[in-house]
């Protein structure tokens, strides 16, 4: 990262989750600190984490965090040795004033939160000036190429042309047509500039990882639900006009894949006059109490947060502590809860994938349980390694809860062609191209 500044280039530290991308870029902004005022923009739930991991790991740093007091004196008097950490929202808010401040480095963490360019967000941050610009992200190819594109633009501008030409010339050829050469091309181009460690590289430094795909089988009423749930879906997409647009149809043929999903955590969550109990809450609850009596502490994660609040009333019923985050939960609270769960207190924690998805160091887990599979892989690699990570002292064990017969199912086989097509940049491994409507179509027709 350091010969990167000394170049005039930007770099993107991609290290897999839990490796310590922040205490790396501690290092280098101590080492950087006397050059001028430093900058990191992070998402508001990770803004708290910043001030205490700098506090602990580079203690000669000035650190403040952006927001509190008068805003514009912050930044007319910082200078070198001080470090400023601003969420995303502020940063936009007050892009002018960022702007006429000359930052020594500007640190943008979880940089897939800027994997859209044509966002305000995104246009805020290209206006900063900075001596050196350093992206933090494990997954900087969530979904698609133009992610990547995103992102390395903000790093170094022109590096892959503009949007369309980086599309022309990589995006259709690898996504589509699955072009090896391409690939390779693409791969080499952005290398010098994407330091990357994954957890295999380092594994004598962490404990094992055991993934466990845990089907549950759904009594005879809720799987006729189900059926009944999916076929409906079927007959609404082919009900679509024909005039509708292939983004058009991939909105509405998501919504009732979305549906789905929510019918394979709990009928409850969308018939709930009918009264079914899921079978897969009846499972968690068993599993939960197996974890506990074992000693065991376990993360909990779900993209549903009412589906996480059935579950927490069977922890209640069954008497069991637990911590809960969601998206709605304010800052300081989520990181008392983070630390009270640290510290011992309850034996599970609950946790949506948008509370949870990044910035959390919770290696008092040795269990993860993802209760329902989501469509991007990247997302559950992020929940895993909230306990997988750098600190871990124990083997972690990951359950995926799928429910049998049902979309979940068609989702975990799904994974593949995203992961690959991130692998396919990062590693060197075959890609695959994003999923299309018709494909989505063919998850509600497979029985």
């Amino acid at each position: 990262m350091a010969r990167l500044a000394h170049a005039g280039l930007g770099a993107c530290l991609a290290d897999d989750m839990g490796l310590g991308k922040t205490v790396q870029t501690l290092a280098l902004l101590l080492a950087r600190a006397s050059i001028g005022p430093q900058l990191v923009i992070a998402p508001t739930s990770v803004c708290g984490n910043w001030i205490a991991e700098t506090e602990r790991f580079a203690p000669g740093l000035n650190v403040r965090m952006y927001g509190e007091g008068d805003r514009a004196e912050m930044l007319a008097s910082a200078g070198p040795n001080d470090l400023l950490i601003a969420s995303y929202s502020l940063a936009q808010i007050d892009d002018e004033a960022f702007a006429k401040v000359e930052w020594a480095t500007l640190v943008l963490d979880e940089a897939q939160a800027l994997k859209n360019a044509a966002t305000k967000r995104a246009k805020s941050v290209a206006t900063l000036n900075a001596g050196f610009r350093l992206a933090l992200t494990g997954t900087p190819v969530e979904n698609r190429l133009a992610d990547l594109w995103s992102i390395m633009n903000l790093l170094n501008p022109g590096l892959l042309g503009s949007a369309n030409q980086f599309n022309d010339r990589f995006g259709a050829a690898i996504e589509r047509e699955r072009d090896d050469a391409t690939r390779t091309r693409l791969r080499r181009l952005v290398s010098p500039f994407l330091l990357r460690r994954t957890k295999a590289q380092v594994l004598p430094d962490l404990p094992p990882r055991t993934e466990i795909i845990h089907r549950i089988e759904p009594g005879p009423e809720e799987r006729s639900f189900l059926e009944a749930t999916r076929r409906s879906a079927i007959e609404r997409v082919a009900n679509l006009s024909s005039d509708t647009t292939e983004g058009q149809a991939s909105f509405h043929v998501l919504a009732e894949l979305t549906r789905l999903r929510r019918a394979a955590c709990d009928p409850r969550l969308v018939a709930p006059e009918l009264g079914i109990v899921g079978a897969k809450a009846q499972e968690f609850e068993q599993l939960a109490i197996e974890l506990v009596a074992g000693r065991h502490k376990a993360l909990v994660f779900s993209q549903f947060t009412d589906f996480l609040k059935l579950l927490g009333e069977r922890l209640q019923s069954a008497g069991i502590a637990y911590q809960y985050l969601d998206g709605s939960t304010p800052a300081a609270e989520r990181t008392k809860r983070v630390a009270a769960f640290q510290r011992g207190e309850g034996d599970l924690f609950l946790i949506s994938l948008k509370a949870g998805g990044f910035g959390l160091n919770l290696t008092a887990a040795d269990y993860v349980l993802i209760v329902d599979p989501w469509w991007n892989p990247a997302a559950e690699d992020q929940a895993m390694g909230r306990a997988h990570r750098i600190g871990q002292q124990r083997p972690v064990t990951v359950y995926r809860l799928v429910t049998a017969g049902s979309i979940e199912e068609r989702i975990v086989l799904l994974h593949h062609n995203k992961r690959s097509l991130a692998d396919g940049i990062l590693e060197g491994q075959d890609s695959a191209a994003p999923v299309r409507a018709e494909e989505l179509r063919e998850l509600l027709r497979m029985g």
